[in-house]
């Protein structure tokens, strides 16, 4: 198994964050640099969605883990990989911290891991800023 994780602050509130993070993830929310979510039932566990990150092909994900206002993640399976996206919000002393994980298991995730994993998380900490505005401006 190869993971990668980049965390956070922001002096928004948890139910902000999550907020915007379930927007998101419900295809209610966009933003430029944003993946774009098609949900294809409720919001919850089991649900497949898919994914479309912003000039590049959709893929088909689904929701494996929702703790709502503390956890959300999804899965995806890409040529015998398990890539899993998680984001764990708690709270912090100013407000909130998030942490945006990716996992990557199976067969040769740790040969793969070290290229791909840097591909694809390479903006994960463009894209927590990106959420927190989007936060922000939802709350304001």
């Amino acid at each position: 198994m190869w993971t990668t994780a980049v965390t956070a602050d922001t002096d928004l509130p948890r139910a902000a964050v999550w907020a915007a993070l379930e927007a998101l993830h419900r295809g209610e929310l966009s933003y430029p640099g944003a993946d774009v979510f098609e949900l294809h039932g409720p919001f919850a566990v089991g649900t497949e969605l898919d994914v479309t990150p912003e000039g590049q092909d959709t893929f088909r994900s689904v929701i494996v883990e929702l703790v709502p206002g503390e956890r959300y993640a999804d899965r995806t399976e890409y040529e015998g990989l398990s890539l899993l996206f998680r984001h764990t919000l708690v709270d912090a002393p100013t407000g909130t911290r998030v942490t945006h994980e990716l996992e990557i298991d199976g067969a040769g995730a740790d040969e793969v891991g070290p290229e791909l994993g840097p591909q694809i998380s390479g903006d994960f900490g463009a894209a927590l800023e990106a959420l927190f505005r989007e936060a922000a401006r939802m709350t304001a």
